[in-house]
């Protein structure tokens, strides 16, 4: 096939000069194929202004070969394709950098989160619970221990619903009736619910044994107290997660609980453990605290305060017991009290350890004070004589109820004469009266450790109005608990020496602190023995076979800033046997309502009662073995001892 191009200036005659290569069909037979080639073929005639193409040799511009070009639909296809290509490309790309930017996003940024979501749900760590220690006495006896019990508790979605048989076993079981029960499967939805805790491991077997799904079990530790109420307030108790909520119980907590150990396990679905996921952290069991008191004199005092508030009809009655010579703590009795095995019935008002948180003013518990503070200055002698008549101070009446006209020491301490006492007192000067009390350990606490000890009351001495120190001197205006008492007769009992008071076993101990001399101590210790003897204040206070020695006091109870008449506060301090004391007893009786309100008529039989068995039960020899003991109608009680 030959193509011809007319030049532009071509006549139309020229261009109609080229043959015909098309065939219209108006011949009815096709001209012979060779014909056709030799015509298409022949050269047209020569020209200056035709030139001949070849499809084989064909010729650009200036010798150049013809560009055959494509149909515009054909190129704009190409590019779209191409366009499509490096798209696709494109997103891949950057679904790929998304990818990668996420996972690292994930790995860096989000790994804490995502690792924590993945322990919540598969991870578990168990708690191993550590044994808490036991509390003993002096001797080993126990007071409080720790044993297994288990707690059943279910989780009500995995609970199938259970047949009347099967929810009446379990009730039995739970000593609950079927609709409490049901109640606590079905009550608000919860995934978890305590149906029982601290059962016996003998019962907790019997209900896992009826093999109810989402009835579970679990293990833990709950406190008993063998010694009961006698020793409730010293030992205290816990709370139902075992940790100390009173007395030693608190105060010893970190040295009982121990430290907990833990497991890290892997739980399926259904909350069964696959495996341990780390190593297991073992607990370390609290240690055993042993304690100064013993449990045998404990007891006693116990019983003798008890059957004293309920003789005397009183609000309430304590008892201290220390050792005479070191401060030990043998006894601390409170009546009313509790019993810390089932304390659903205690009120928070027999809780409170009485005798060690409690400060009251005590009366004339106080008078020997005074009287050795005037004998270690040297105001005064044994053989002084005062003149007791009453006196003003101010326009305050100083006297006595049973009024004499003088009196020497004894006579002063065996008829409890507060003028007596007061004109002893008003012999120091004011900063010095106080620094003495001070030394004595009032008007802070007495360092036993145990939680909430009272400070009691000990004024500035800047402060005082005259009669302040004139009342003080008989125990009025100072305040303390019943162990600062029966610490501050320590100085009695040691020639001189205020000994620190210990609950339980130390170490080291504080150091005794001087107070007076030895020879003071030893008059004052035979001053108060003494007062045992016939026509002293102490009489009921007698201990068969020893000799004792002390002072009783009564005092009216400050209520709503006022001293009233009908309510009283009976006490008694004092030590046995009389020349080689081995215990101090401190006895209070709190409003005795039953007629007997003098500390003498009240407080003085508890002390006998409580060491006399301390005695005994020390194996302490008897140096008064003779001794003649008075009824009680015998009796000659101080007005106001």
């Amino acid at each position: 096939m030959a193509f011809f191009i007319a030049p532009l200036n071509a006549s139309p005659r020229q261009a109609g000069a080229v043959p015909s290569l098309v065939h219209t069909g108006s011949s009815s037979r096709a001209p012979p194929l060779h014909s056709l080639q030799k015509a298409a073929f022949t050269p047209p005639p020569a020209s200056p202004s035709i030139r001949r193409f070849t499809p084989s040799k064909a010729k650009g511009i200036r010798g150049m070969p013809v560009r055959h070009r494509q149909p515009s639909s054909t190129r704009v296809g190409a590019k779209m394709s191409t366009f499509r290509v490096r798209m696709v490309a494109g997103l891949l790309g950057l679904g790929l950098i998304t990818l990668l930017l996420r996972a690292a996003y994930l790995q860096f940024v989000q790994q804490d989160f995502l690792q924590k979501q993945g322990e919540i749900r598969f991870l578990r760590t168990l708690t191993l619970e550590a044994g808490r220690g036991a509390i003993v006495d002096r001797h080993g006896r126990l007071l409080a221990s720790s044993s297994p019990v288990k707690n059943i508790w279910a989780s009500p979605e995995m609970l199938p619903a259970l047949a009347t048989s099967q929810l009446r076993d379990l009730a039995e079981l739970l000593d609950l009736s079927p609709e409490s029960l049901r109640r606590k499967l079905t009550g608000d939805g919860r995934d978890f619910v305590y149906l029982k805790r601290r059962l016996d491991p003998h019962t907790a077997g019997k209900i896992m044994a009826l093999r109810i799904p989402g009835i579970f079990s679990d293990s833990e530790y709950m406190r008993f107290y063998p010694a009961g109420d006698a020793a409730a307030h010293l030992v205290g108790l816990t709370d139902a997660d075992g940790k100390g909520q009173e007395g030693i119980e608190l105060s010893l907590e970190r040295k009982l609980a121990g430290k907990d150990g833990t497991r890290q396990v892997l739980k399926d679905l259904r909350g069964q453990i696959i495996a341990d996921a780390s190593r297991i952290l073992l607990p370390t069991d609290g240690q055993t605290v042993a304690l100064t008191i013993d449990a045998r004199i404990q007891y006693q005092a116990h019983k003798a305060i008890a059957f004293a508030v309920a003789e005397h009809k009183a609000r309430s009655g304590s008892v201290i017991v220390l050792d005479a010579q070191n401060g030990e703590l043998l006894a601390a009795a409170n009546y009313p009290t509790f019993n810390p095995n089932n304390r659903r019935s205690a009120q928070p008002e027999a809780m409170r350890n009485r005798g060690m948180v409690d400060a009251f003013e005590a009366g004339s518990v106080m008078k020997p004070f005074a009287m050795a503070l005037a004998l270690q200055d040297g105001h005064v002698t044994p053989q002084t004589v005062l003149d007791t008549q009453s006196y003003k101070i101010g326009p305050a009446l100083i006297r006595d109820v049973a009024p004499r006209a003088s009196l020497d020491m004894l006579g002063i301490l065996q008829k409890s004469s507060n003028v007596g006492t007061s004109k002893l007192a008003l012999m120091s000067k004011p900063e010095r009266f106080w620094h003495f009390y001070n030394d004595l350990g009032f008007g802070k606490a007495p360092g036993t450790g145990f939680p909430g000890e009272a400070r009691g009351t000990l004024r500035d001495w800047r402060k005082w109005r005259p009669i302040d120190q004139a009342t003080m001197s008989f125990g009025y205006g100072i305040s303390g608990s019943l162990l600062h008492l029966a610490r501050a007769y320590t100085v009695f009992t040691t020639g001189g020496l205020l000994l620190p008071v210990s609950l339980h076993s130390r170490e080291t101990s504080p150091p005794a602190q001087r107070v007076i001399d030895e020879r003071i101590a030893a008059t004052m210790r035979e001053l108060l023995v003494a007062n045992s003897r016939q026509g002293g204040g102490a009489l009921a206070a007698r201990v068969p076979g020893y000799s004792m020695g002390g002072k009783p006091g009564t005092a009216r109870k400050l209520i709503e800033g006022r001293y009233v008449a009908d309510k009283h506060r009976a006490s008694f301090i004092g030590f046995a046997p009389g020349q080689h004391p081995r215990v101090i007893v401190a006895v209070t009786v709190d409003e005795p309502s039953a007629g007997k309100y003098y500390g003498g008529a009240v407080a003085a039989p508890i002390f006998a009662r409580v060491a006399g068995d301390a005695l005994r039960i020390l194996n302490v020899k008897l140096d008064e073995p003779g001794q003649p003991i008075l009824s009680p109608d015998q009796l000659e009680i101080a007005p106001d001892a």
